[in-house]
């Protein structure tokens, strides 16, 4: 899914051999297997950026990595300056919503099809990722307009 959100944009790459590896898998090891030629960033929101010192080897991972940070509801943009001073901040909106409430929302069958790309909310749907077996269209009318009927 992350291929099919990225797809349309330029200079975005996936690589997904940190998740193929056998094993415990760390950052630290998979940044090893790239070559010392290639320009990497990691991008993470700030509730995971602010827990980076907590990462097995941390301190390889900001070596070889310039780290962008996604601001995230909750967490406050100092927080990550204080445990991470080399990350860079993305001037954007900050969203209220996550990955684990998209799931949830696909899951209770609420309408999320605006907060993911269309190719991802297509995959979602044709896979019913994350859904429960429902009949039908799996976008309820909202409580208020149900009463009016």
């Amino acid at each position: 899914m992350t291929r099919l959100a990225i797809d349309e944009y330029e200079g975005f790459e996936v690589d997904d051999r940190e998740v193929l590896r056998d094993g415990p898998t760390y950052t630290a090891d998979t940044l090893e297997t790239f070559p010392e030629s290639e320009q990497l960033f990691l991008i993470l929101g700030a509730d995971a950026a602010s827990r980076l010192p907590t990462w097995q080897r941390h301190e390889d991972v900001l070596e070889r990595v310039t780290l962008l940070v996604v601001p995230r509801p909750g967490t406050d943009s100092s927080e990550v300056a204080a445990s991470v001073p080399q990350a860079v901040f993305l001037d954007m909106a900050v969203l209220e919503v996550s990955g684990t409430d998209i799931r949830a929302m696909s899951r209770a069958g609420r309408p999320f099809r605006f907060l993911v790309t269309d190719p991802v909310y297509d995959y979602m749907q044709e896979h019913r990722l994350y859904a429960q077996d429902l009949e039908g269209d799996n976008v309820g009318l909202p409580e208020r307009m149900e009463r009016s009927s």
